[in-house]
């Protein structure tokens, strides 16, 4: 048994409310702080109920078919995501995958998808954080389905988390293509996307056109959590 796996099943303290022995998020603080939302089916935009679509993917459809994401960019998941991400605690792949798994939706996504792709990290970012948490996640979701190698980032993009979508889009153009030798894998495939966070959704857009140009039939994405637009 790897390291990781070990660690997950010992006894550890919930990271919200401090209980021990419990899992990394204990059963009554997920309960608490993960209730299923009512969002947009491509967007993941938290909508009223019984309201399928938000405005601007009617307007604009995405590349995405559908699009699950777990909880909101908020506490105590903004805490747990950088920690994660930035902090250096891959750990916390198996939990969050775990949410992830447990939203509504997320599971029948899966079970259709023939490949699952992380959003793959550059070079440089990923030498300067040491994994990819996408990559992570994907192998908790679906060993057998995901492959690492066949979505490539080709370069950097400058941190993007305060830009709008529209500038996000164009500094997003042709970062991600697929590998050559394998690209016709994807062709009339159902395809699912995974990542840790999604912000204007950007990125996932550039990369389903990237799988759509390349003939994928169905493009998902499966996000940790998702952040609301500005007030």
């Amino acid at each position: 048994m790897g390291l990781q796996a070990l660690a997950a099943h010992l006894p550890s303290q919930c990271a919200v409310c401090h209980a021990w022995p419990a899992q990394r998020v204990c059963e009554a603080c997920a309960t608490r702080f993960a209730q299923p939302r009512t969002r947009c089916t491509t967007c993941a935009l938290p909508l009223p109920a019984g309201v399928p679509r938000c405005g601007a993917c009617l307007r604009q459809p995405p590349a995405l078919d559908t699009c699950v994401a777990a909880v909101d960019y908020g506490y105590p998941w903004a805490g747990i995501l950088a920690e994660f991400k930035f902090r250096g605690d891959p750990g916390w792949a198996g939990t969050l995958a775990t949410l992830l798994r447990s939203t509504p939706w997320a599971e029948p996504v899966l079970e259709a998808a023939q490949l699952v792709l992380p959003i793959p990290l550059s070079r440089q970012r990923l030498r300067e954080r040491g994994f990819n948490q996408a990559l992570l996640l994907a192998q908790h979701l679906a060993p057998r389905k995901t492959d690492a190698t066949l979505l490539l980032r080709l370069h950097d993009t400058d941190a993007q988390s305060r830009l709008p979508r529209a500038q996000r889009l164009r500094n997003l153009r042709g970062a991600f293509a697929l590998e050559p030798l394998r690209a016709a894998r994807v062709q009339g495939q159902r395809i699912v996307l995974v990542d840790d966070v999604m912000t204007t959704g950007a990125t996932l857009q550039a990369a389903a056109l990237t799988l759509r140009e390349a003939g994928a039939a169905q493009v998902a994405a499966l996000v940790v959590a998702r952040t609301e637009p500005p007030a």
